[in-house]
């Protein structure tokens, strides 16, 4: 059985992240999410990809150049229509049963397995989610699929579809048919199937995660960060506490002081400290600099980022390359948070910072705000709106 994996979105929500690279090679616990679907696939038995890819495509394609024990086929949507559309390109190279699934979601290995071997011709996996009206609200009877209503005004359910499907090669006879006549979404092609009296089982997902907005980037690495292997390969000087699960990549040296409390991973080629406090749920990407006297907290640090000494970060993301001068202090607490016209109310946020970004010391950033790539702030800010990318705060 082959999979094909939809990789070709932006994920615009996701900004300022993935303005240069697609939302399905953002980091989660130093790991790609798209890395974590391709090994759920792998270690469910199947060995042949199809990866539909388009935005930053090349991204994709030069991080996987060398990965083992699976064939990796590209194709290319090179408008991002949808994605019943984005399935439309794989058409040529699947004649059999396969499973089609988002590379944006985290999905577990044996949810997979008990989509392949489900005996039905079409098959679906659903989840409860607390919060189903920004989904694919299904609507089940005797585990089989009755309704999918797109993002439903009103809280009408509490299942969703995680967009993971086991189908028949003949779904393109159905996905040909609608997307001629404009209809691109593959939630839409499904009920076409439904209305025209064909069954569709249900399987309830063990896991699940999506990631829609920056702030997803910290509830999922919270919850993937325990799954990783503890492991030190750097250097750990003599006075450093290390308690629970940490790993240390190689080249990385924890100085003398430094508490550490796991689950914590800590890249390659790192300096931490000395005398720096890193607490649960943080990543730290490769080749970042933490220095002395900072706390780290449940935050998401990607690759060569640096901290100035006596900083305070948590519940934040910070993207590869930024730069914080010392006493930098992303304080978390309540924010409501505007992305793309909807409103979200957050209880326990920090800051998100895009990449190459440069902060002067003594910079406060106020809970929730969003501080594009490439932007610049001067000493003794107080930061209190969101600032776009490129911009100079002086």
């Amino acid at each position: 059985m082959k999979a094909v994996i939809l990789a070709a979105g932006e994920g615009k929500r996701l900004r300022p992240f993935t303005e240069t690279m697609p939302k399905v090679m953002l980091p989660v616990a130093n790991k790609p999410v798209l890395e974590y679907v391709f090994d759920a696939v792998k270690n469910s038995g199947i060995n042949e990809i199809i990866n539909v890819v388009g935005y930053k495509k090349e991204v994709i394609m030069e991080y996987f150049k060398n990965y083992e024990d699976i064939d990796i086929t590209y194709v290319v949507q090179n408008k991002q229509l949808g994605t019943a559309h984005a399935l439309l390109q794989a058409k040529k190279y699947i004649n059999e049963p396969f499973i089609v699934l988002s590379g944006d979601n985290i999905i577990d290995q044996s949810s997979i397995s008990k989509l392949i071997k489900d005996k039905s011709k079409h098959s679906l996996l659903i989840k409860e989610h607390t919060h189903p009206s920004k989904y694919g609200v299904v609507f089940v009877k005797k585990s089989i699929l009755k309704e999918i209503v797109e993002k439903p005004k009103g809280e009408l359910g509490k299942f969703i579809s995680t967009g993971i499907y086991k189908l028949p090669s003949s779904v393109f006879d159905d996905v040909e048919e609608l997307t001629s006549q404009g209809v691109y979404a593959l939630s839409s092609v499904i009920q076409s199937i439904v209305e025209k009296g064909e069954n569709i089982s249900t399987i309830i997902a063990d896991s699940w995660m999506d990631i829609v907005y920056p702030w997803d980037l910290i509830h999922v690495n919270e919850a993937m960060i325990h799954s990783t292997s503890a492991s030190v390969s750097g250097i750990i000087e003599k006075g450093v506490t290390m308690k629970g699960a940490i790993s240390v990549g190689k080249n990385t040296t924890i100085s003398s002081g430094c508490y550490i409390v796991g689950p914590v991973v800590i890249g390659e080629g790192c300096e931490i400290g000395p005398n720096a406090c890193i607490f649960p749920s943080t990543t730290i990407g490769n080749n970042s600099v933490v220095q002395p006297f900072s706390e780290i907290r449940n935050s998401v640090l990607m690759n060569d980022v640096h901290i100035g000494s006596n900083s305070f970060i948590s519940h934040s993301v910070i993207a590869r390359g930024s730069i914080m001068a010392y006493n930098f202090s992303s304080m978390p607490g309540k924010a409501t948070i505007e992305i793309e016209g909807e409103f979200k109310k957050l209880e326990n946020i920090g800051t998100m910072i895009g990449e190459n970004c440069t902060l002067g010391s003594s910079v406060i950033v106020e809970p929730g705000i969003i501080i594009g790539r490439r932007c610049e702030i001067s000493p003794m800010k107080r930061i209190m709106k969101n600032v776009s990318s490129g911009s100079k705060v002086m």
